[in-house]
């Protein structure tokens, strides 16, 4: 009881509850115009953070991102244009809904549906982070080891249909992340003699290239399309109280993205389309999904919103990110030299609470905000395609210098920009980059002190028993997504065949 109410503590901090604020309502703003996003948002936002005490910090970008989750529903609805992938179910749900004339009714159940999947996340987030520490805190080097491997095993295997390019991709970031002096034998690797390479590959100017600044070359090159917003009737409430005639989609649905949230490499959009899959299956009006459902609109915001509170769990217990957002926001946590994972509950115990609160006040800022300024939002969404990517643009160049007043940050984001983009073209993923420069140097620390406690003895990870349920874990998911692979690619060779 005492740790929660040092959270209280925090959030009466006038700065910090402004901060909540700001970041929230940004979040639903940019969340709102496709295009932008929290991913971007956050990339450009990164520098700022670093001045900013950590909870602030942290308050700011985890505005955004919870915000984002809730605006993205409002173009998806009033335009038929996902604010972000996540959206996509959204759009083909609410497309009837407005061809009736219930918008506002699709934008209750959003709403409504986004708060519950949200909260519930809040509360599993403090439920499940501390005990998941006292757990943690058993871990030797080898669990921790086998722990981020398994990490970026399960980052590839998300990503379906792309896992050749997204091994490809974590394999260039974990190249990336040896870059620099490595802290055993301090000798250089990579640098070829440049000296702004020897601390490594600067993450905040690869971030905001990589994420921001592709995305507004994307934006600058891409066509811009006449959209028209819909008119809004009815009332708000129309819908916030109908989801709860459907408890088991909603509730099921929240608890599942929490789920997804808490397993490293799976994300809002893999969680929303398998439950997605799952209760059409499982629903007595499954039959109506993709006609206009309230349980589609109900399934994929509770599932959407229900993964980010959920992500931190592992982040915050073990310092494992597992997806690009959470490992941005490990940045702020490494350069206020805050070390997420068990300790950080002793060492830290203030700044955790304030996180559970804030978090938890921010769904209710959101809600209120998105109940007054859905039309205004709406607009915002209509904006020129050109003009967002020019003004990201702009953002990103001033982020980057700013955050170390270093030329060379600006060439080396410039570069990045271009690789995002030419990848984005062809529909390579960027996540795995990113995870594999910030998951490579934990990688490789745990495991090297692990092989010289056991004498370079590779058995320790079978040895110990919590490191060899997690490697067995690993070797039936690889050996079940291998079969699956396998069995789906069966039947058009069979027809390549007997075509020929």
């Amino acid at each position: 009881m005492d740790f929660l109410f040092l959270g209280l503590q925090q959030l009466a901090d006038p700065a910090l509850f402004l901060t909540m604020c700001i970041g929230a309502i940004l979040g639903v703003i940019v969340g709102a115009i496709p295009g932008a996003g929290a991913a971007v948002t956050i990339s450009i936002l990164l520098p700022s953070t670093f001045a900013m005490d950590p909870l602030t910090g942290m308050t700011l970008l985890l505005g955004v991102y919870c915000g984002s989750a809730y605006g993205s529903a409002i173009p998806a609805i009033m335009i038929n244009t996902p604010g972000s992938p996540v959206a996509v179910l959204t759009a083909l749900e609410a497309r009837p809904f407005v061809d009736r004339g219930e918008a506002r009714r699709a934008l209750s159940l959003a709403y409504s549906s986004s708060f519950v999947g949200g909260v519930l996340a809040v509360l599993a987030l403090m439920l499940l982070t501390r005990p998941l520490a006292e757990v943690a805190k058993n871990f030797g080097s080898a669990e921790f080891a086998m722990l981020a491997f398994a990490a970026l095993v399960l980052v590839v295997i998300g990503h379906g249909g792309r896992r050749v390019e997204a091994t490809a991709a974590l394999a260039f970031g974990l190249f990336l992340a040896t870059v620099g002096i490595e802290t055993a034998y301090s000798t250089q690797r990579y640098s070829f003699g440049q000296s702004w390479l020897i601390q490594g590959i600067p993450l905040v100017p690869m971030v905001i290239g990589l994420f921001a600044m592709s995305e507004a070359l994307i934006q600058l090159t891409g066509r811009d399309t006449t959209r028209q917003s819909v008119q809004l009737k009815g009332h708000f409430f129309q819908g916030f109280l109908e989801v709860f005639r459907y408890k088991v989609t909603l509730f099921g649905s929240s608890v599942f993205g929490i789920i997804c949230g808490i397993m490293p490499g799976v994300g809002e959009f893999l969680a929303q389309q398998v439950n997605y899959v799952w209760a059409r299956k499982l629903s007595k009006e499954g039959h109506l999904f993709g006609k206009g459902a309230p349980e589609g609109i109900i399934v994929s915001e509770a599932t959407n919103n229900a993964v980010p509170p959920a992500a931190l769990i592992p982040m915050l217990a073990l310092g494992i990110p597992g997806e690009e957002l959470t490992a941005m926001m490990l940045a702020v946590f490494l350069v206020h030299n805050v070390i997420p994972g068990p300790d950080l509950f002793l060492n830290r115990p203030e700044f955790v609470a304030g996180l559970y609160w804030t978090l938890l006040a921010m769904n209710l800022v959101i809600i209120l905000f998105l109940l007054v300024a859905t039309n205004t939002i709406a607009r915002a969404a209509l904006i020129n395609k050109r003009f967002l990517g020019v003004a990201i643009l702009t953002l990103s160049l001033i982020g980057t210098y700013a955050s170390n007043y270093n030329f060379s940050d600006v060439g080396l984001a410039m570069a990045f920009a271009v690789l995002g983009y030419i990848l984005r073209s062809h529909r390579w993923p960027l996540t795995p980059i990113l995870l594999g420069v910030v998951m490579g140097p934990i990688l490789e620390s745990r495991f090297r002190q692990a092989m010289g406690g056991a004498g370079g003895d590779l058995s320790i990870f079978v040895t110990r028993p919590i490191s060899a349920v997690i490697l067995a874990g690993l070797a039936l998911l690889l050996f079940f997504t291998i079969r699956g692979a396998i069995k789906a690619r069966r039947p058009r060779e069979d027809w390549q065949i007997n075509d020929t």
